[in-house]
């Protein structure tokens, strides 16, 4: 295949975001190539003014691929749009697509497109967020239309007095595992519950894949990143199972499979 007939996403990442690209990459292979531009660097500034200034500067941001020919971009930081409400969301990711003449989306907004294909009503959240974002992020998805069923709180670890240190950077496949296995000892979830990893910073591939494995009943199985990256492929009108079967993520083609059950209803992004 020519190098340079491949579709390119364009992926719009906070400065310090470690795992979007890696992520990216690891989901879709060498079937898409991806570009990122990076919001900027807001130091000294609280954590929800820096995600208000990501929503204010994000036409500049997409700005920064200058001409380059994009085939479909993702604003990969959910936390941001979880200000938003959903319809906000979306009158965003509308005009930033007017306005590029290539198709954008938000995180958020990929993850609603996937589930919509899914037919996925209801989530468990697995968040590595502060417990107020961690709220914010839950009446989004109230407000969507989603019931939650319960959230799994994944803090990166503790601080020096004992307290939950939350950092979505720098929370481990371990502590993911660990966080995980014990909200199933003690709580039963409904089988048409899907497990939702929230946000694009906290690496999740590996206790995505364990899930997986472990999994019998197809229990949908969502994250940031992996719902992005099925939105892209569908954007760019690629399918997973359609002659690239070895060059994307296993995740990705689970994903992509589910849509296709004839118990899903089909709904392309």
């Amino acid at each position: 295949m020519d190098l340079f007939s491949l579709p390119r996403l364009g992926v719009v990442v906070p400065p310090e975001n470690p795992t979007a690209e890696p992520e990216f990459n690891r989901l879709i292979g060498a079937a898409m190539h991806v570009y990122t531009s990076r919001f900027p660097n807001t130091p000294g500034v609280e954590l929800r003014e820096m995600l208000e200034t990501y929503n204010r500067v994000l036409p500049d941001t997409l700005d920064g691929f200058g001409g380059m020919r994009l085939d479909a971009a993702v604003v990969a930081c959910s936390a941001s749009h979880y200000l938003l409400d959903p319809d906000g969301d979306l009158a965003l990711c509308e005009e930033m697509s007017n306005r590029s003449g290539f198709p954008v989306t938000s995180s958020t907004q990929a993850i609603l497109a996937a589930c919509e294909a899914l037919g996925v009503s209801r989530l468990t959240l697995v968040s590595p967020y502060q417990p107020w974002l961690t709220d914010t992020s839950r009446a989004f998805w109230e407000r969507a239309g989603l019931t939650v069923d319960g959230v799994v709180l994944v803090p990166a670890g503790r601080t020096a007095d004992g307290a939950d240190h939350f950092d979505p950077y720098e929370v481990t496949t371990a502590r993911i595992r660990e966080r995980i296995r014990t909200h199933l000892r003690e709580n039963r979830l409904p089988d048409d519950s899907a497990l939702l990893f929230t946000g694009t910073g906290m690496g999740t591939l590996g206790a995505l894949g364990e899930l997986a494995r472990e999994d019998t009943g197809g229990r949908p199985l969502l994250s940031s990143n992996l719902a992005s990256a099925w939105w892209a492929w569908r954007a760019t009108g690629r399918r997973a199972g359609a002659g690239f079967s070895g060059e994307v993520h296993p995740l990705l083609r689970r994903l992509d499979g589910a849509v296709g059950r004839p118990d899903r209803r089909r709904n392309a992004a």
